[in-house]
């Protein structure tokens, strides 16, 4: 263990990669990685140019969703902006737009929007929904004098449990805690072995008295203890930073972080035991590492995947890690609620440290 110490200390990139990384990746899917579109830039071609048309344009410019840079002569015009990335939306009001209100029928207008991106696409047709339904029952209480509390109908109030602003950071941040937790101490301790075998120093540690298991404990000890501190580190920067709330308790998510520690340890030392170069290690780990990035659960929901693919995540530790993470921050919920999710991770890790022993003792021998 003093031994690997002193490698990581004398090695400012791997000093780099432990501490670092992390808040680079924090920052950016703290930020980036974010659903809620907002603020969308768009043009405006108002052919009706009356009271009612400025009032129309108001309400889609008083919401979140929209913003109105542009007014443009003619829709080839607005095709151009939407073709060179200028706007995402577009909005047009024809001519008789404020007569048809004011004689009392139903007026339409047209938003067009750019669908090369369906998530930005899905926000902007919801959003042009609901602020042409809200503006509609202004107008009819207006004109009828109608009070909608007092008609009959359906009071629909939605609650939001966990995560009332729907704040995607929220979402995001407990799952890196996972992901680099997993990343970091696989890579970290695949690079670890394998550098030993590819400076020829792995025949003086085998020579020495101790045995196999001590071996392994000894390389890869000092990257649980990272581990643990890249954990640390996120929580603090998730809490205070973007103020993140942790429902759950704190002592029973570093409990569980050493069954995480348990699947990605034992990735680790299987991927050094099939690779002869770090480099060897590092593209294996990269190929592993993406599609569970995928499958399980972090950037793209798994009820929304076929349902080949929802069996494919079901063998992917990282989707019931996620489970843990989520639930312990987000949620609160203890150890009768992720039970499941508990036996599953510690089932893949056990699995995995007995697969990998076998075959490093094998490498020994």
């Amino acid at each position: 263990m003093h031994k690997e110490f002193l490698h990581i200390r004398r090695d400012p990139r791997v000093l780099a990669v432990m501490f670092l990384i992390p808040v680079v990746q924090l920052v950016l899917l703290g930020y980036a990685a974010t659903t809620d579109v907002e603020h969308l830039p768009t043009a405006v071609l108002d052919r009706d140019r009356t009271r009612q048309s400025r009032e129309l344009l108001e309400a889609y410019r008083a919401s979140n969703y929209f913003d109105l840079v542009r007014f443009v002569q003619s829709e080839a015009e607005l095709r151009q902006l939407v073709d060179r990335g200028e706007v995402r939306a577009g909005l047009i009001v024809p001519a008789g737009y404020g007569q048809e209100l004011a004689q009392g029928q139903q007026a339409q207008i047209s938003v067009v929007i750019d669908g090369s991106d369906p998530s930005v696409a899905q926000t902007a047709f919801s959003g042009a929904q609901a602020v042409g339904q809200a503006l509609s029952v202004r107008l009819v209480q207006a004109r009828f004098h109608i009070d909608p509390a007092q008609q009959p109908g359906v009071d629909v109030r939605p609650r939001v449990w966990y995560n009332p602003d729907m704040r995607s950071a929220n979402f995001m941040i407990p799952g890196l805690i996972a992901v680099v937790l997993t990343l970091l101490t696989m890579m970290l301790t695949a690079l670890a072995i394998v550098r030993e075998r590819e400076q020829g120093t792995m025949e003086q540690l085998i020579v020495t008295p101790i045995r196999s298991p001590e071996l392994i404990i000894g390389k890869v000890a000092p990257y649980v203890l990272i581990g643990f501190f890249d954990l640390l580190e996120i929580l603090f920067i998730g809490v205070f930073w973007f103020h993140v709330p942790v429902h759950g308790s704190v002592p029973l998510l570093l409990g569980l972080a050493c069954l995480f520690l348990l699947t990605s340890l034992g990735l680790g030392l299987l991927i050094s035991s099939v690779s002869a170069t770090q480099r060897e290690a590092m593209m294996l780990t990269y190929f592993i590492f993406l599609p569970t990035i995928f499958l399980s659960g972090f950037l793209f929901p798994v009820d929304a995947m076929p349902a080949f693919l929802r069996f494919l995540s079901r063998l992917v530790p990282l989707t019931y890690i996620l489970v843990i993470t989520r639930g312990v921050i987000l949620k609160g919920i203890g150890l009768p609620e992720l039970g499941p999710s508990v036996a599953a991770v510690t089932l893949f890790g056990l699995a995995l440290l007995t697969l990998a022993a076998a075959r490093f003792k094998k490498r020994l021998g």
